[in-house]
């Protein structure tokens, strides 16, 4: 895929397919046009269908590895402690599902109703889309172009029968490219509540995720804030901390001084994450033997 100089003054600009960074850009010749200012229907038929969930929020990161996928589970599970609160969690990593390998929900099938297709619930206030449930096989390769990503996750937003949401999580693959940009576009008109970016304490991830604040700031999705991830191991035994990963530049708390963005927190590296979803894999595989 051709690189979009990061300079870009976007479609919607005056000086789209015109100004200096325009030079080399293979869509040069489409935004100079306005054809790619048409804006596409489906933005107004997904603010439609949005109607009904009250707070959206991405869960982005310019790394990959960071940690994204377990904190967008996790995140919508401690929501949905709460009983009488809906939650929806989507993963739009398309050629990386693992949002239904962490829930314990490998195996499971999209079912298609009158209202659209229906979300696999992990409790009755807690429903999952992928496009994970779409594949024969998790080991299948999604070999997809960016307009045939864009098309899915149109039909993410649009086709699902969400139902009456109070929290719309949606996971993300790391980098700033063809999924990001659909469902920014995709949701700006439903009004997305912010983001939370996830990284590590070293360099080689925060690097990215400067990128990824510069990106959330250019296409004006506000930052709700930044997680440190795998943020120091406590032994179990001795008790003591040690920095898996050391913040060599400051860690996630300089780049947020740095960069004026709030810190919400830190997560350590813990075992029983990981023991946890090995227990959600194995009592998945047992639901659907008994099923069948």
């Amino acid at each position: 895929m051709e690189e979009v100089p990061h300079d870009c003054p976007g479609a919607d600009s005056a000086q789209a397919g015109r100004g200096a960074s325009c030079q080399g850009c293979p869509n040069q010749r489409l935004c100079a046009s306005g054809a790619g200012a048409t804006p596409d229907p489906a933005i107004e038929e997904i603010k439609e269908k949005m109607k009904t969930v009250k707070h959206k929020i991405l869960v982005l990161s310019g790394k990959g590895g960071v940690g994204k996928s377990t904190f967008s589970a996790h995140l919508a599970r401690g929501l949905a402690e709460d009983e009488n609160t809906q939650i929806a969690l989507l993963d739009i990593d398309i050629c990386g599902p693992s949002i239904p390998k962490i829930m314990g929900l490998e195996g499971e099938q999209v079912h298609q109703s009158g209202s659209g297709w229906s979300p696999v619930y992990v409790e009755d206030n807690l429903g999952v889309m992928s496009v994970g449930f779409l594949l024969s096989s998790p080991d299948d390769a999604v070999i997809w172009r960016g307009p045939k990503k864009n098309g899915m996750i149109k039909q993410f937003l649009r086709d699902v029968d969400w139902g009456e949401v109070d929290y719309l999580i949606v996971d993300t693959p790391p980098g700033t490219s063809d999924e990001h940009l659909s469902v920014v576009q995709y949701l700006a008109a439903a009004h997305i509540d912010g983001a939370v970016i996830i990284t590590t304490p070293q360099e080689v991830s925060l690097q990215d995720v400067r990128k990824e604040i510069n990106f959330c700031r250019k296409v004006k999705l506000p930052i709700i804030g930044v997680v440190e991830n795998m943020s120091g191991f406590i032994c179990p035994k001795c008790k003591k901390e040690s920095q898996i990963f050391p913040p060599t530049t400051g860690g996630a708390e300089l780049m947020c001084q740095d960069l004026e963005v709030p810190l919400l927190g830190r997560v350590p590296l813990d075992p029983l994450i990981g023991i946890q979803e090995f227990c959600n894999l194995h009592q998945s595989k047992e639901e659907n033997l008994i099923s069948s």
